[in-house]
């Protein structure tokens, strides 16, 4: 698909490098420390691939693994990320309410600058989406692309629920509120979560769950959530009650940036409609809908990542 237009459906390249992808033999991450501005030391990591750069945004508290493809040797892109503020062994901010989308972008910068880029592609998922539009927002002269997989720029918890036929003006008071209650309830989860195997019978019931669809290889699975496990139930609540608040982003201001949107048709945590909306309203944009659900970078990596790299070719060219 050519970048501007709009489609339903990826690519028949596309679809068959998904049918083709296989487990890489060698993955490749890399971490380091870095200081944001607030002097809070994160955890950055990058696979040291030769190639064009890509800052990517993470979904909420998750790592590296949840991106399988991007980890090969050969996935032709140089990625540099962090992990969010108390997850993995980045520090907790000493001011425990820093830890929302404003925050985010300040690690984004100091992630930027250590690694000695001036600007660059920003990809995103989930709620890593309202980092890299408001980091485009604040700092255009580091932003020469946006590739926005599965979020919503800003308003992330108002798109939450559509599947589900949740009116519009319900989906934030409920989906915060969920977010409080287990922010409360965190510390009697958390022991329990972290006792749970991730062998063949909880990661087959996570992936025909409809929260994840059964695309994923079950040993990408199965690293990504033991990871994910490692956080703190209500730390993780924590942060994305203070990630709610971040509004939707003027895309008026930042519209001729060129960007692609890349939507799972099952996500029940960002709305297809509203990823469609917002590339209509940006000048030089793209939006594919595809077979899977919030999970893309697990369910379909393959196929996302070969966007990934057409999407910074035609920033590039």
């Amino acid at each position: 698909m050519s970048v501007g237009a709009t489609a339903e459906t990826p690519s028949s390249t596309t679809l068959g490098a998904d049918r083709r992808s296989r487990p890489p033999a060698t993955r490749v991450v890399r971490f380091h420390k870095v200081v944001s501005a607030d002097g809070t030391v994160i955890e950055a990591w990058t696979n040291d691939v030769e190639g064009p750069t890509v800052l990517l945004c993470n979904g909420l508290g998750t790592n590296p693994y949840s991106w399988p493809e991007l980890l090969d040797p050969e996935c032709g892109v140089r990625v540099i990320s962090w992990n969010h503020r108390g997850v993995g062994r980045s520090e907790r901010p000493d001011d425990a309410s820093r830890v929302g989308v404003d925050a985010f972008v300040e690690d984004a910068i100091a992630v930027l600058d250590d690694a000695g880029v001036d600007s660059c592609v920003v990809a995103g998922w989930s709620i890593g989406v309202n980092t890299a539009f408001e980091l485009a927002l604040r700092h255009p002269d580091r932003v020469s692309g946006l590739f926005a997989v599965a979020g919503v720029p800003g308003g992330t918890f108002a798109s939450m629920g559509a599947p589900l036929l949740i009116p519009r003006p319900l989906r934030r008071p409920i989906t915060v509120n969920v977010a409080r209650t287990f922010n409360l309830l965190g510390p009697l989860l958390t022991p329990v979560a972290r006792r749970i195997p991730m062998g063949p019978v909880s990661t087959t019931v996570l992936r025909y769950s409809g929260f994840m669809l059964p695309l994923a290889r079950p040993a990408d699975v199965k690293r990504a959530v033991r990871e994910f496990l490692t956080t703190p139930v209500d730390w993780y609540m924590h942060m994305a009650v203070h990630a709610a608040d971040h509004q939707r982003v003027s895309l008026s201001s930042i519209k001729d940036v060129p960007a692609a949107f890349v939507a799972g048709r099952f996500d029940i945590l960002a709305s297809h409609h509203d990823m469609r909306t917002a590339a209509a309203r940006m000048d030089d944009a793209s939006f594919v809908s595809m077979i899977g659900s919030h999970f893309l970078p697990l369910e379909r990596s393959a196929a996302v990542t070969q966007m990934l790299r057409e999407f910074v070719d035609h920033v590039d060219g």
